[in-house]
């Protein structure tokens, strides 16, 4: 067992709450930072995890996420939040839209097929905070839906090996009910990942 702390930086997209990301990380004892989305991928730290953080409305869509992409080719694990899980989801060619319902606030969501890993020791149905004009319709080939809610299908998506992973919501909010416990299992997921590569 490595007790070496986990490095997990942020990207930031550009979103209101990309420092309530960091304060997460650093309350669960992870080495992190904020990264600007234009770092050079040659300029990362030796990386456990990254967040790509959200952004401004319409940034998911446009691509317009500096160096997401080439951050995509790690081998390590991503979570995607909000816009972020928007441009993975169009990176591995899924899809995502102006979304016909916008949320904003408190929304209920409901888990599918189990949840997958991130959503792990959290509730079946969970109140999370929202806050977004676009949204995934298409999902990747290689991405399974773990969170839907009425107005918006894929509040939560990950992929078939087990490390990528999107939200749509905000899990760094206190609003969102088990928005620690989410940022726990990544935690644990980055963990496992740097044991077995030991």
């Amino acid at each position: 067992m490595n007790d070496k702390p986990l490095v997990i930086d942020v990207v930031d997209n550009g979103g209101q709450w990309t420092h309530r990301e960091w304060r997460m990380l650093r309350y669960l004892k992870v080495d992190t930072m904020i990264i600007e989305n234009t770092t050079p991928i040659d300029e990362l730290r030796e990386l456990d995890g990254i967040i790509l953080s959200g952004g401004a409305a319409r940034v998911g869509l446009t691509g317009e996420l500096g160096n997401c992409g080439a951050y995509l080719s790690l081998d390590i694990p991503i979570l995607g939040i909000c816009a972020g899980h928007q441009f993975m989801a169009r990176h591995y060619g899924g899809d995502a839209r102006e979304s016909p319902i916008p949320e904003f606030g408190a929304m209920e969501i409901e888990l599918q097929n189990d949840g997958g890993k991130i959503f792990q020791r959290t509730a079946n149905k969970q109140t999370v905070w929202e806050s977004h004009n676009d949204e995934v319709h298409v999902v990747p080939q290689g991405f399974f839906i773990t969170a839907s809610s009425p107005s918006c299908h894929v509040q939560g998506m990950e992929n078939e090996a087990g490390d990528r992973f999107g939200l749509q919501f905000h899990p760094e909010v206190n609003d969102s009910e088990f928005g620690k416990e989410i940022f726990e299992n990544f935690v644990e997921i980055c963990r496992i990942n740097r044991d077995q590569k030991k």
